[in-house]
């Protein structure tokens, strides 16, 4: 098995969310509440916690991002708040305060963040962004060398995904059960429903197809969409980049197999929802940060416009590796 590491970024790293009251106070201006101390070993600079992390920006609560999401606990690395880009009272003074089943909620304030390590205030709160961590595992680093802690980082997540492709079928059963579909299904394993099959012809191979989406997880979570109302009210907005219908050629530019084979169902002016398992999608890689492996996803799909191919040149299908978008 390929070996995987999955490592959160900087950002990704200050994940949680703090829903409670009453903070103590720690250096740095740090506020906290240990929500559970299970009395284990806490972690050390250079130690890995692997743990369930949220955040939350104090704008109307508004949820973040969210490890839940994803699927899987993701491994933190603990250091010192000594070296550049930290400081007392950041995130890693709260991780040192934790170790295996422990649970905290606590918030960074940013205006401090920024004068702390030099770095302009990020734009995603007004003056706190509040996290929740649960710790699932305290792997210590002791006497060990880096391959060796990293590899009880790769056995580990390797087992963590492992259970989500084990998962993957019931929970696109589970979310055709909860929102009450009936899907027809493709020999491929594609399920969709059509909501407008649209006038006219069907595109095909080599067509240039124009469309609309919206694309989620089977939680319920948005990850992209070319919509800037609804990319605004799930937190997904970006102002670098233009939010209007996207072309692609069908069978010749990069789009998952489902949308290539799913989108050449519709009429023009047609709108389906997509069902699509991994295989159809990004299968056991994941798609970036958003996408987990061996992820369902659902699509609703607006084909907008057509734009015919040449007829005479060869059409062979493409391999689909990312969204239009992404």
């Amino acid at each position: 098995m390929k070996k995987t590491i999955l490592f959160l970024s900087a950002a990704a790293t200050l994940l949680a969310t703090a829903a409670c009251q009453n903070f103590k106070k720690g250096e740095g201006g740090l506020e906290y509440k240990i929500v559970k101390d299970a009395g284990a070993e806490k972690a050390k600079p250079g130690d890995f916690l692997i743990a369930h992390i949220e955040v939350r920006s104090d704008r109307k609560d508004s949820l973040l991002n969210s490890t839940y999401d994803f699927g899987i606990p993701q491994p933190i690395n603990v250091i010192a708040d000594t070296l550049p880009g930290t400081y007392p009272g950041d995130h890693n003074t709260i991780l040192r305060m934790l170790g295996e089943g422990d649970s905290a909620v606590f918030r960074i304030n940013l205006d401090t963040m920024a004068a702390k390590t030099g770095q302009p205030k990020p734009e995603v709160a007004d003056k706190y962004i509040s996290f929740k961590i649960k710790v699932e595992k305290h792997l210590k680093k002791g006497q060990l060398t880096d391959s060796a802690m990293y590899a009880q980082i790769n056995t580990l997540m390797e087992g963590e995904i492992a259970k989500l492709k084990n998962a993957e079928e019931g929970k696109l059963a589970k979310y055709i059960s909860d929102k009450k579909l009936d899907p027809k299904k493709t020999e491929s394993g594609l399920q969709y429903v059509i909501k407008d099959q649209g006038k006219g012809e069907k595109p095909v191979v080599g067509d240039t197809v124009v469309v609309n989406y919206v694309g989620n997880l089977v939680s319920g979570k948005v990850f992209d969409t070319n919509n800037a109302e609804v990319a605004k009210k799930e937190n997904t907005f970006n102002p670098m980049r233009p939010y209007e219908p996207i072309r692609f050629r069908l069978g010749h530019d990069p789009v998952i197999k489902g949308w290539t084979e799913g989108i050449q169902l519709l009429n023009k002016g047609g709108k389906i929802t997509l069902l699509v398992p991994s295989n159809l999608g990004y299968g056991e890689q994941g798609g970036g940060g958003a996408i987990p492996p061996y992820a369902p996803l659902v699509f609703d799909v607006e084909l907008v416009d057509i734009v015919p191919g040449p007829k005479d040149e060869e059409q062979k299908p493409a391999e689909p590796i990312v969204t239009p978008v992404k």
